[in-house]
């Protein structure tokens, strides 16, 4: 078989393989407090080993979620928890221990939001629809298309009205909570784009947090596509990006990271020890957790930009007809070959060995 054949075989068997496994969730603390993220799966998609955990500070943890997966995250705050019961002040799912089973956060709660391979893309967005309790941004890694980062950053607990604030400033309400009000909730007669519009208080969400769901029908600006990716959730993210968040220049992100001690079940907790920071272009928020984990790596993106302009046809059997008549050579009984330049063939190894560590790391 053609050695070029087999090399774009092997990548494309290896790229199926890839989008068999959906995609990693990292979770990472950078809050000077524990965490306990909570995890719920819409109806028909699996559980990805847990529904909540502990999250210490500088701390991280990995799951991996099949294709067709979607459901949320958050994180819950001041969490006590016995034998017998427990709660959280922010964000608690009800179960009275750390694992939800289920159950969904109580408002208020910042929520990420995720729709893995539809049409071969993910959706996700980061939600103050239901208010807020903790500063969370989510990163994209080793995707195609725009993998925007997304999320809040801004303390809104700090300038949440009074009339929104509760449990002692710990957690901001959303509108519809605090008031019921239809205009709020979008509900009954203004249960539609067109009549529910933007109010003083998603206003205020929004000028916080431009890139996270402020209200229902915040979509334009709030919902994010990528292709192939990772995901990192960070609560509590470090300063911003000096980049740009209105470069509107699609990118494409190929440095990524991966726990090599991860598995299936995602039950690998990682501490962190330092923390540096990098972006995708064309965002304001930071990018960015690349702190060395146990097992992990990142490195650059590969691409091939030309090919050879001269190649060498060699001799004998595999030489091409001195005046290039290929089908010539066909017609008095050769075979047919497929000149495959030597960086595709070497790009086409290291596609493959990254890929293989992406896989099976």
């Amino acid at each position: 078989m053609d050695l070029c054949f087999s090399y774009l075989t092997l990548i494309s068997l290896l790229l199926f393989s890839r989008a068999a496994f959906g995609a990693k969730f990292r979770f990472v603390n950078k809050c000077d407090h524990t965490v306990w993220p909570g995890i719920l799966a819409n109806a028909g998609s699996p559980t990805l080993g847990s529904t909540g955990f502990e999250l210490p500070q500088d701390s991280s943890r990995t799951f991996v979620a099949p294709v067709g997966w979607s459901g949320r995250f958050w994180g819950r705050t001041g969490c006590k928890f016995s034998d017998e019961s427990g709660s959280c002040q922010t964000g608690d799912c009800g179960s009275g221990q750390a694992e939800c089973n289920g159950s969904g956060a109580a408002p208020p709660a910042t929520l990420a939001e995720f729709t893995l391979g539809t049409g071969g893309l993910d959706f996700y967005d980061v939600s103050l629809v239901d208010g807020y309790n903790l500063p969370m941004i989510v990163e994209a890694t080793g995707g195609t298309g725009m993998c925007a980062s997304t999320g809040c950053v801004t303390d809104l607990n700090r300038a949440c009205p009074s009339e929104l604030r509760v449990r002692g400033g710990a957690a901001c309400q959303s509108a519809c909570e605090a008031f019921g009000s239809p205009e709020y909730c979008c509900s009954g007669a203004f249960n539609s784009p067109a009549s529910c519009r933007p109010s003083v208080y998603s206003q205020m969400f929004k000028s916080a947090c431009p890139r996270s769901y402020s209200y229902a029908y915040d979509d334009p600006t709030s919902t994010f596509t990528c292709s192939g990716a990772d995901y990192t959730v960070t609560f509590c993210p470090s300063m911003p990006s000096q980049k740009s968040s209105k470069d509107p220049t699609p990118t494409t992100t190929t440095t990524g990271e991966t726990n090599a001690e991860t598995s299936l079940s995602g039950t690998t907790t990682t501490t962190t020890t330092t923390a540096t920071g990098a972006t995708n272009a064309g965002t304001a928020l930071p990018g960015t957790d690349t702190t060395p984990m146990a097992g992990s790596e990142s490195g650059p993106g590969l691409g091939v930009t030309g090919s050879d302009p001269e190649p060498n046809f060699g001799s004998g059997s595999q030489a091409m007809l001195a005046d290039g008549s290929w089908m010539a050579d066909m017609a008095m009984g050769g075979s047919a070959r497929v000149y495959c330049p030597s960086a595709l063939l070497a790009a086409g190894f290291i596609a493959s060995t990254l890929l293989i560590l992406s896989i099976f790391s």
